[in-house]
């Protein structure tokens, strides 16, 4: 059986981060490993509060997991420390990871930002360089790249010069700024469009933690990077259009809705 290892935070209401990489990962019959980089007291309305591991504890679960289980793909989703963020690339070099994903956790749907200057450019400079894929937002792929987004052509333009920053491909969310989920992947010189039906449903808490998972789940079954973000965004149409509704805000997937 492949395993797909997540490094992210914990969320305690069970729809996002680790707690979703998981339910991916077995979803896709895989085996899941974990590392944590952050414990978050949060529910569907909102994070109340944040408690970062150690940089080096977070590098000593990594390499407690390589040394046992080495992962056929790893996740990595919230990093939040300069210091942590450099740990998982020392680490992720040292054991030669493959199928790396990155969800580059820095700037939220809304514009918030997410991620002080030293950590960005640490992720930037060490993390997304050795990424198989990386899989912004439309806010995160406008500081990547530098430009605002306001098109489908801007979309390309960005993912051209985030692109030529790395060896692996960009997917680019933009399903927010049209009325069909539409997203972008940049990987070897070709733009790959994913065009799906819009899914009117409010409850999308999780959503970008999920499909990295997907994606990396997929890598780790064989499948070439277009082809595991097919699969993947079809997973996640999957999930949304089975209208789970739990939370008093914006809840969560039903990652085993085809159990």
């Amino acid at each position: 059986m492949q395993s797909v290892l997540t490094i992210a935070g914990s969320d305690s209401s069970g729809g996002a981060g680790i707690q979703a990489d998981i339910k991916t990962i077995t979803a896709h019959k895989l085996f899941a490993t974990s590392a944590i980089t952050a414990l978050t007291a949060q529910n569907t309305t909102g994070v109340t509060a944040i408690h970062d591991a150690p940089a080096e504890f977070v590098g000593q679960q990594i390499q407690a997991v390589f040394e046992d289980i080495p992962p056929d793909a790893v996740k990595i989703g919230m990093v939040s420390s300069p210091e942590i963020i450099q740990t998982i690339a020392e680490k992720l070099q040292e054991f030669g990871a493959m199928n790396i994903v990155v969800d580059p956790v820095m700037v939220s749907t809304s514009g918030s930002k997410l991620l002080a200057d030293d950590a960005q450019d640490n992720l930037c400079r060490l993390l997304l360089p050795i990424a198989s894929v990386i899989t912004p937002n439309i806010p995160e792929a406008e500081v990547l790249a530098g430009m605002t987004i306001q098109s489908l052509e801007d979309m390309e333009e960005a993912a051209k010069i985030i692109g030529s920053k790395l060896y692996g491909g960009v997917l680019i969310k933009g399903g927010h700024l049209t009325e069909t989920a539409t997203d972008l992947l940049y990987y070897d010189g070709e733009f790959n469009w994913y065009r799906q039906e819009h899914i009117d449903n409010p409850n999308t808490h999780g959503t970008g933690c999920t499909l990295s998972s997907a994606i990396a789940c997929n890598l780790a079954l064989g499948y070439e990077l277009p082809e595991a973000i097919a699969k993947a965004k079809k997973y996640i149409t999957g999930a949304l259009k089975d209208d789970l509704n739990l939370g008093k805000g914006s809840g969560p997937l039903n990652h085993m809705y085809a159990l």
